[in-house]
């Protein structure tokens, strides 16, 4: 449909006013403001991505199944009454059972029943928060290959949890993990390189990692080289790429990448302007806020 003069200035209007009231929301929320994360003692170390273990849902907690391939063994089976006790309403009974049958799975050199364990460690669900007991049992299921535990060691040296802060060594097991195919680990990966933190700024390493976790869906990677496009640093300036990986992540509910992409539709950069489109993606943009 072809939009009106009169259309058009009302959507002007309505979209300055927007990006006016998103302007004030990313600007004036408390400095650590970031993705919502539960309210335990331990919560800053619990990375959104250790949250594919366990997140909160409604009023409890859910611990996702490892990827092991269906293992039948008795100590999967343990950590699936684990996974089971968590499935119920939260109390420290639930959450107290859930950690004795991931206990009892980990003993057994389960490894996603130990990265299980750290996570509920680190979180001080159904026990006191400890952040070296969460490196403990991560560092037995990193010996084993298994590649959460790469990533999780990872975010613990990052973010100085347990352990004295430490750049290499965080990149030390971001690429372990990268190497190992996760995805997050590959986007982690590609942001030290981005940064030059442990190791020396390459742009053009990082947008190759970015690109590997972007090719496996990963909105934050798919943000983030669509952003080293639009700059023009570590591949070469191209605004068309960079809408169409804004656009990607946008469509997998990244709140920044909605911002850029109304942004974009409203400039006409990398695409033609439509004030229709650059307000359904602020206001959707707005909704995550």
């Amino acid at each position: 449909m072809r939009l009106t003069a009169a259309m058009e200035n009302v959507l002007h209007r309505l979209f300055l006013l927007l990006l006016l009231t998103l302007a004030m929301q990313l600007f004036l929320q408390p400095a650590n403001a970031g993705p919502q994360q539960l309210e335990t003692a331990a919560s800053p170390c619990v990375s959104p991505e250790m949250a594919r273990l366990i997140v909160q849902e409604r009023d409890g907690v859910r611990v996702n199944s490892p990827r092991d391939g269906g293992n039948d063994t008795a100590a999967a089976r343990d950590n699936s009454r684990g996974i089971n006790a968590t499935e119920a309403p939260e109390t420290a009974k639930t959450m107290a059972e859930a950690h004795k049958w991931f206990e009892k799975a980990a003993r057994h050199g389960y490894a996603p029943a130990e990265v299980n364990l750290a996570v509920l460690a680190l979180a001080g669900w159904g026990t006191p928060a400890n952040a070296g007991e969460a490196l403990y049992w991560l560092h037995a299921a990193a010996q084993q290959g298994y590649a959460p535990a790469f990533l999780d060691l990872g975010v613990l040296y990052l973010e100085g949890c347990g352990v004295r802060r430490d750049y290499p060594e965080a990149f030390r097991w971001f690429e372990k993990g990268a190497l190992a195919g996760d995805a997050a680990a590959q986007t982690n990966l590609g942001y030290l390189y981005d940064q030059g933190l442990g190791v020396a700024q390459n742009r053009s390493e990082a947008a190759e990692w970015y690109r590997r976790a972007a090719n496996s869906g990963e909105p934050r990677a798919q943000y983030n080289l669509g952003d080293l496009y639009l700059r023009g640093e570590g591949v070469p300036h191209d605004e068309s790429a960079a809408f169409a990986w804004f656009q990607k992540a946008a469509l997998g509910g990244h709140a920044e990448a909605r911002i850029m992409l109304g942004s974009m539709y409203a400039a006409g950069r990398g695409t033609p302007a439509d004030l229709a489109a650059a307000y359904m993606w602020l206001s959707l943009a707005a909704l995550l806020k």
